[in-house]
C-alpha cells in the first residue's frame, strides 16, 4: 500500500476568473483520518486534505460551488464526504460509493445528506471493473431519486466496454475525460467512442485531470485540445473540475494552472458558463 503525496502547497492566483456560480464538479475530501479512518483494503494512503482546506483552496481560485466525489481511500464509508457536505449544504453536493446491499433507506440517507450520484471505479489500479448486473440494478435504484451515475474508466475501457456504456437507462458522466492519452492524438479509438457516447445524450464528460491525460508533463496544455473538443461536441453536458488534492497523479498540478487552461478549453463566454454553472446546477442542484 503506497502513500501519496500532499497536493500542491501555494497554487497561483489564477488570471482567469470564474463567473459567480462557478462548480469544482470534482474533488475529493481525505480524512482528517483521526475522525474518518481510510478503508483497510485501501490501495494508496493519502494526506489528511479535509474540508476546511478544500474550502480555501476553492476561496483562492474564486470557485463557490462544488461536488465531492467519494474516492477509493475510504472505500463505502462516505462519512468525511458528508460530513464536508454538512459544512455548506447550500454550495456542495456529494458522489457517494455504496455496496450492493445498500438499504433503499441508506440511499434516502445520502440524498438528504446531498448525494445525487453513485460512482463506479473501473480503473485496474484501483481494482478493475465491478459487476456490470450490479451497476444496471443500482441505476434502477437511484433512477426514482433523479441521480445518476459516475463512471472512473480507463481509456480502453471505453472500447472494452462500449457495449455496456450505451445500455445505460440512466444519465453518467465519465471523469477526466475517460484518461485517454493525449500523445495518441485525437483520432485515437477511444477518444473517437467518448465523443460518440457524449453526442448519444445520457453521457457527460468532466473535462477535468488534464494532468493524466497530458503526455507532456509541462503546462498539460497538450491536454486542451481534448478538453476544447468535448466542449464543442455537447456544450451542454461537459463538467469542470480540479480533482484536488490529485490522488494518484505522476506530476502534481498547481490548481491556479489548471484554472487558467478554462480560456482555452471553452474560448466562448457561454460555453464557459455552461461549462462551470448551468451545466453543474442543472445536474446536481435540480432536486
Amino acid at each position: 500500500m503506497k502513500s501519496i503525496p500532499p497536493p500542491h502547497p501555494s497554487p497561483r492566483r489564477p488570471v482567469f476568473a470564474p463567473p459567480p456560480g462557478a462548480c469544482d464538479a470534482h474533488c475529493h475530501v481525505f480524512g482528517p483520518a483521526s475522525r474518518f479512518p481510510y478503508a483497510e483494503n485501501r490501495r494508496y494512503t493519502p494526506p489528511d486534505a479535509p474540508s476546511e482546506k478544500l474550502a480555501a483552496l476553492h476561496r483562492h481560485l474564486g470557485i463557490s460551488r462544488a461536488v465531492l466525489v467519494q474516492a477509493s481511500a475510504h472505500g463505502f464509508d462516505n462519512g468525511a464526504m458528508l460530513d464536508a457536505i454538512a459544512h455548506d449544504p447550500v454550495n456542495r453536493r456529494g458522489v457517494a460509493m455504496v455496496e450492493p446491499a445498500t438499504s433503499d433507506a441508506e440511499l434516502e440517507r445520502l440524498h438528504l445528506g446531498g448525494v445525487r450520484a453513485v460512482r463506479y471505479n473501473f480503473v485496474r489500479h484501483l481494482g478493475g471493473a465491478p459487476d456490470a448486473a450490479a451497476i444496471e440494478t443500482m441505476a434502477r435504484r437511484i433512477e426514482p431519486l433523479g441521480w445518476h451515475l459516475v463512471l472512473h474508466l480507463d481509456a480502453e475501457d471505453l472500447v472494452e466496454h462500449e457495449r455496456f456504456l450505451h445500455g445505460l437507462a440512466v444519465p453518467f458522466v465519465i471523469d477526466h475525460m475517460g484518461r485517454v492519452a493525449a500523445g495518441e492524438g485525437l483520432g485515437q479509438r477511444a477518444f473517437r467512442r467518448l465523443l460518440a457516447l457524449l453526442r448519444e445524450g445520457l453521457a457527460w464528460v468532466k473535462v477535468s485531470g488534464a494532468e493524466r491525460v497530458s503526455t507532456a508533463l509541462g503546462d498539460f496544455s497538450d491536454a486542451v485540445p481534448f478538453a476544447a473538443a468535448l466542449v464543442g461536441a455537447a456544450p451542454e453536458r461537459v463538467l469542470w473540475g480540479t480533482d484536488w488534492p490529485h490522488p494518484n497523479v505522476r506530476v502534481m498540478p498547481d490548481d491556479g494552472a489548471l484554472v487558467d487552461l478554462i480560456p482555452a478549453i471553452a474560448p466562448d463566454e457561454g460555453a464557459r458558463a455552461k461549462l462551470l454553472v448551468e451545466n453543474p446546477a442543472r445536474l446536481y442542484w435540480r432536486n
